[in-house]
């Protein structure tokens, strides 16, 4: 990680920023992305956030949301031009220039300075600057405490403090996760100093489900969940198919997989969706199975030790195939886990 220094030292004159994150922004990429773009506002920068793709409808309640510009083949000259003429381009929530589709190859090219912020392991080398921190529970903790090192807490107001508490509150499964630290609830606690009414972030993300959504949940758990006992593992798949049926929309799937997890005796779980273009993979697992490695080694993916992300090029039918009969490969190790 470099030093605050040099943070301070880039930004100490107002500049062109673009802020971006992953595909299907979650509420920490989101989060974390505003509310850096706020501070930055306040200090007089001129501040562009682009998503690579769209996210879902309940985080449109942060501040800063309606300026979001979402990456389009329709905007693809605009969102280009932005690159290109930033004096400073912030990559937040993620560590490998493909987790944001065809703006990496745009920001590998860019001119301006490039600014890592993120807590994933095993990042991809293309930043300038690098404020990884793979201990944080979430990049809405890793911005709390840069703008904190530049000395500049006092800046945070209710607005960005919301964002940043979404991103830390949803990161560590609303406190649950091992990665909830002493940090982590010191942070929460300056936020409700502050006047951050966490009861109603809480209500706004998961407390606003469609009826589709929840029949869709009751259609999952119902009658797309295998359980494999005999691996400590449980999966669900979804086709693209039964997505069109329920109208799911990007977030209804959000927090699926952690049902097929909750389950007693299992310690690995997968979400596996077809989305069309490719499928694409959420696992998670508890104790010392990592997930990480599991997804880097088969799946093209990674992420955290327990909680990663891979994708397929097969069919549904055929990645669901392959993930079964990687399984043996692993039956002792995760029949470790699920004795700890």
């Amino acid at each position: 990680m470099h030093n605050i220094n040099a943070l301070k030292e880039l930004l100490k004159e107002p500049k062109e920023v673009m802020i971006t994150t992953h595909h299907k922004p979650d509420a920490d990429a989101l989060g974390s992305s505003l509310g850096l773009a706020g501070y930055l506002k306040k200090k007089g920068h001129r501040v562009t956030v682009i998503t690579p793709s769209d996210y879902p409808d309940f985080l449109n309640w942060m501040e800063g949301n309606d300026d979001v510009i979402v990456y389009s083949e329709n905007n693809d000259a605009l969102v280009q031009r932005i690159i290109n003429e930033a004096q400073v381009i912030f990559c937040l929530d993620f560590n490998n220039l493909s987790r944001i589709n065809e703006m990496g190859e745009y920001i590998r090219h860019a001119k301006g300075t490039k600014v890592l912020v993120d807590h994933h392991l095993q990042p991809e080398d293309f930043a300038d600057l690098d404020y990884a921190n793979t201990e944080a529970a979430a990049t809405a903790e890793i911005v709390y405490d840069l703008i904190k090192a530049m000395g500049d807490g006092d800046l945070i107001d209710i607005g960005i403090g919301e964002c940043l508490y979404a991103g830390i509150m949803t990161d560590t499964g609303s406190f649950r996760h091992p990665s909830t630290s002493k940090n982590v609830h010191l942070i929460i606690a300056d936020l409700l100093h502050i006047g951050v009414k966490t009861s109603d972030i809480h209500r706004l993300i998961y407390d606003s489900s469609t009826e589709l959504r929840l029949r869709f949940l009751g259609y999952a758990l119902k009658d797309k969940l295998v359980v494999l006992p005999e691996y400590n593992t449980a999966y669900i798949s979804i086709t693209a198919d039964e997505l069109k049926a329920y109208n799911s929309k990007t977030g209804d799937t959000e927090g699926l997989v952690n049902y097929a997890l909750s389950i007693e005796g299992i310690v690995f779980a997968a979400l596996i969706i077809d989305r069309t273009q490719a499928v694409k993979m959420s696992f998670r697992s508890v104790g010392d199975f990592s997930a990480n490695e599991f997804a880097r080694a088969h799946f093209n993916g990674g992420g955290h030790k327990n909680a990663a992300g891979g994708m397929s090029m097969d069919t549904l039918e055929a990645t669901v195939a392959k993930f079964e009969s990687l399984l043996p490969l692993y039956k002792d190790k995760l029949q470790q886990a699920s004795t700890k």
